[in-house]
């Protein structure tokens, strides 16, 4: 099978990319999942560690788990790139985690593999087997290992990087009911390699230079717009500087030629948003989860 190839070829240090035909011949769900230990309790939700297997890793992440029998409808927080070696498990993301479950969603805010206390080593450039990760996760929440979380109502929440795996996710999943995107990397690998070539003085993102173009097409969620079955919410400061609002513009005109579902919004903010602009991207967060997610 060409994914357990991949899996052995990174196991031994070489590089060999997936593609979004790579990610479709896949069965997810590789089992281990477990509740690690309670991190925290709030008066609205309880935050536990989690550890579930992907690839054979134990990849880790944490929980907020609204008080309360359930069933919850699902929110799975993506974040974006941190320096893996500096990544701790309540990542700059975790406000977007606990103002979701404050609103009664159960939130996964899974870590990836290479990220600690995860498993492996992290991906420099293209970034699917995080999708992987993801996919795995998702998997064991169908198979009710949380029995508060309805598997039937699942959306993810995506910023920046975890917005590119995001995209990704939503093309291999399509029982996802709807898809956030909040300063989200491209979904044309190669642009996204090419400015992770920029960002890190090139050091990494060196696929650009070796893939064959066919492989980044492949790899590309923008290559497979049309399969897109999900219901797509792009958000975007118009002042970001880490990642062009273009691309989230680009995203937005495809979808609509296409006849997808998606809304969109620009702010006048950076990568990350504050205040008052951030007030009004969670309200139209919560909006569009209350809808897709009922």
């Amino acid at each position: 099978m060409p994914w357990l190839l991949g899996v052995l070829l990174l196991g031994v240090g070489l590089a060999q990319p997936l593609t979004l035909p790579d990610l479709w011949e896949r069965v997810y769900g590789e089992g281990g999942f477990r509740v690690e230990r309670v991190l925290e309790r709030t008066p609205r939700f309880t935050r536990v560690l989690f550890s579930h297997l992907s690839d054979g890793l134990r990849v880790y992440g944490f929980a907020n788990l609204p008080l309360g029998q359930g069933p919850f409808p699902v929110v799975v927080v993506l974040h974006g790139y941190v320096e893996p070696s500096r990544y701790r498990t309540l990542a700059y993301t975790t406000p977007y985690a606990d103002f979701l479950a404050e609103a009664g969603y159960l939130v996964l805010h899974p870590n990836y593999r290479g990220h600690p206390p995860s498993e492996g080593r992290p991906a420099m450039g293209l970034r699917h087997v995080y999708a992987v990760d993801a996919l795995n996760l998702l998997a064991e929440v169908r198979k009710g290992v949380l029995p508060q979380a309805d598997g039937r109502r699942i959306g993810l929440f995506g910023h920046s990087m975890g917005g590119g795996i995001a995209q990704l996710v939503a093309l291999v999943d399509p029982r996802l009911k709807g898809v956030v995107l909040y300063g989200s990397m491209s979904g044309d690998e190669r642009r996204n390699l090419e400015r992770i070539r920029y960002w890190s003085g090139g050091t990494r993102g060196r696929e650009l230079l070796t893939l064959p173009p066919k492989t980044l097409v492949e790899a590309s969620a923008w290559t497979y717009l049309e399969r897109v079955a999900v219901p797509f919410s792009i958000h975007h400061g118009t002042q970001d500087a880490q990642v062009p609002p273009e691309w989230s513009w680009e995203l937005c005109r495809r979808l609509k030629s296409l006849g997808k579902p998606v809304e969109c919004f620009s702010y006048p903010a950076g990568h990350l948003f504050r205040g008052p602009v951030d007030q009004a991207f969670r309200q139209r967060v919560l909006a569009f989860f209350g809808r897709v997610l009922q």
